[in-house]
């Protein structure tokens, strides 16, 4: 290199330094202002609106098992690749309410305080339905949508049992650029969330999601956001994968254990660790099959009824 080449390089490489600072700051003045300047007040478009979809084949009333899919939005149980294992659980005797709750046409665009309500008015009507026995109702969640489930059915004395997998034990903030409100509401408030911190940002930035979500529980506000289980008015059963990349459901999952435990839980409880990451839950429906079966097919209205010649 010439001794006249080298001030070129130093300057190319200092304008380079100062272009990338630029940026860098540009950007983290855009997520001040974001968070900032969302408007946490009202309530998002279309809400307390759901998609729902009910399958049941014709003949005497069938327990309802409602399926509740996660941050991937839309009706995650209306799509083909959920088809198996929706038309085995009609084989075996249950109706299946695919339930939506944003990301759709008809339902608020991202998972933004999303109503309670609004998902109880889909099940009450579908309890109204001649194919379901209005006497049993079942959630079924995955991840977000396992949350979900866990705080309607705390909220909700007429659910019967839940179902959670690869589940959270606490409310987190909604899906939004800001993340500054909660997943979820009820008639009409926010409920208790914990607040990404915003240490968090790294981790965010470089896609460490479940490290994020370890800084949300570590915050101080995370125990007022954390769902009161023992609430809930049936059988539970909780799968959790060792390896969850999102979030630490195992270690969710045995707080939840915990908790029922000191409050003396006074109806079934399971809490199924199953290897691999935060999908290989899915892997695993043979295990809630069981579960239903053995704990929640024996209260009133929740014994399954085949079809004819099924």
């Amino acid at each position: 290199m010439t001794a006249r080449a080298f001030p070129s390089l130093l300057k190319i490489l200092l304008w380079s330094i100062g272009g990338a600072l630029v940026l860098l700051l540009a950007g983290a003045a855009w997520v001040v202002w974001r968070v900032y300047s969302f408007d946490t007040s009202t309530l998002p478009a279309r809400h307390g609106q759901v998609d729902a979809r009910l399958y049941a084949p014709p003949g005497p009333p069938r327990p309802l098992l409602v399926g509740l899919g996660g941050a991937e939005g839309g009706n995650s149980w209306t799509r083909e690749y959920w088809q198996p294992q929706r038309d085995r659980f009609q084989q075996q005797g249950y109706a299946l309410l695919a339930l939506g709750y944003f990301g759709l046409p008809n339902t608020p665009r991202d998972l933004d305080r999303i109503a309670l309500e609004g998902v109880q008015k889909a099940i009450r009507e579908a309890q109204a339905d001649p194919a379901v026995d209005g006497d049993c109702v079942i959630l079924m969640g995955g991840s977000k949508g396992a949350e979900l489930a866990l705080a309607l059915a705390a909220h909700d004395p007429t659910i019967d049992a839940v179902v959670a997998m690869a589940p959270g034990d606490t409310i987190f903030p909604a899906h939004t650029d800001a993340m500054n409100t909660s997943s979820w509401s009820y008639r009409g408030q926010p409920l208790p969330f914990a607040p990404i911190p915003w240490s968090a940002t790294p981790d965010l930035i470089g896609g460490n999601i479940h490290a994020v979500m370890e800084r949300a529980l570590a915050n101080d506000a995370a125990a007022a956001a954390a769902i009161p289980v023992e609430r809930i008015a049936g059988p539970i059963l909780l799968v959790a994968a060792r390896d969850d990349e999102m979030w630490p459901s195992v270690r969710m999952s045995r707080r939840m254990v915990d908790r029922l435990e000191r409050a003396g839980f006074a109806h079934a409880s399971e809490l199924l660790v199953v290897d691999g990451g935060h999908v290989a839950v899915a892997k695993h429906f043979d295990r809630v099959e069981d579960f239903l079966e053995q704990h929640v097919a024996p209260r009133a209205g929740c014994r399954p009824v085949r079809a004819a010649g099924g």
